[in-house]
């Protein structure tokens, strides 16, 4: 396809965006929007973009698909001036948010202009950020979910899909209230709950300072996703306040059932809750889902100097990428000390061969 592409935010998604669309339209036109001129610049030279922009008030007119790539409040800020602008007939403006409410609501006007605005959400990240990060296949096998407007030309549809194609994602079409009500729960919330389990197990810390060395583990392992930028997921929380309120209410009165069990230590209760808990996660899809998966291969290796660069120089020679590496203190499930984490299960699976090929350390994962 042919045109001119606006992407405003030149971060991880932005850039990954701009690297899958100039993979599959090669005759398009990229044109970078940032707040910094450095990223800009960094874009432009990585060959992420072709061009750096001047402003959104003289480069929204040129676009024929322009795309947010920014914090939600920010997106909903630039969208309520975007109708005022000259823009095309034919232009397509979407956006990456991980909320759409407030987002569709401030597109409004843009609707009434004549002009097509399609949410979108590509559920997918990395705990890496910046252009630097970006990568062409960042959404491979992800979902990328879209909210149109109701009544929405399906051709328009298409023709956004179509755009998108490079990212290799698997998009599915949302409500704008449903998608809310479906990220709040399986990522915003999670988000909020581990958070808050950090922070309690901080000041639990004081108290046994023993902990802190035993949470290197299976612990921070399932908190993961509290390293999350704190910026980001204020502006997610409050974006999504009215629906995480409801959600909060649900999980405080779980708790409390919990807390009830304990105090009349009712076995059968209790197992039930555990019970149903597996059953129903066991069922679920192993793909990517809300919350970017990461992929962990555990390897047993000697206590020497230089053994973390020896399996690293392993998977450099086959140009395997991994996204971190640790030394496990203590874990209780996990006998190995050496700890590696893919993007993606093709990674782990060539790592673990090819560590396995060039050594005799034993490499197993959790399934």
């Amino acid at each position: 396809m042919k045109g001119n592409v606006v992407i405003v935010g030149l971060g991880l998604i932005g850039g990954s965006i701009a690297l899958a669309i100039r993979e599959q339209h090669q005759e398009a036109h990229i044109i970078g929007l940032d707040v910094s001129m450095r990223t800009l610049e960094t874009g432009l030279e990585l060959g992420v973009i072709d061009e750096i922009g001047e402003s959104l008030l003289i480069d929204a007119k040129r676009a024929d698909l322009l795309i947010f790539c920014c914090p939600v409040k920010e997106t909903e800020a630039l969208l309520r001036h975007l109708p005022k602008l000259k823009l095309k007939d034919t232009l397509i403006v979407t956006d990456t948010g991980s909320t759409k409410a407030g987002i569709m609501s401030c597109a409004e006007k843009l609707k009434e202009r004549g002009i097509t605005f399609i949410g979108g959400h590509p559920m997918a990240g990395s705990h890496k950020s910046g252009v630097t990060a970006a990568k062409r296949l960042l959404f491979e096998n992800a979902y990328y979910l879209l909210t149109p407007f109701e009544g929405e030309d399906e051709k328009r549809v298409s023709e956004l899909r179509a755009w998108l194609s490079g990212t290799s994602a698997k998009f599915l079409r949302l409500s704008p209230a449903e998608h809310d009500e479906i990220t709040g729960m399986l990522s915003h919330l999670p988000h909020i709950i581990a958070a808050a389990l950090v922070r309690q197990t901080e000041g639990f810390t004081h108290l046994h300072p023993n902990a802190f060395q035993l949470a290197a583990g299976g612990f921070r392992d399932i908190t993961r996703i509290a390293s999350s930028d704190p910026r980001m997921w204020t502006d997610i929380s409050l974006s999504n306040q009215n629906v995480l309120m409801g959600q909060l209410k649900s999980w405080k009165l779980a708790m409390e059932e919990a807390l009830q069990m304990l105090r009349t230590g009712d076995s059968q209760a209790i197992y039930q809750f555990f019970d149903e808990a597996k059953e129903f996660r066991d069922t679920l899809p192993v793909h990517k889902g809300a919350i970017p998966a990461f992929y962990d291969l555990f390897v047993d290796v000697p206590d020497y100097p230089g053994i973390i660069s020896e399996v690293t120089g392993y998977l450099a020679k086959w140009e395997i990428s991994l996204t971190n590496l640790k030394i496990l203190e203590t874990r209780e499930d996990i006998f190995g000390i050496l700890q590696i984490t893919f993007q993606t299960e093709e990674d782990r699976s060539r790592a673990k061969a090819c560590i396995e090929e060039q050594s005799d350390f034993l490499c197993y994962y959790e399934e």
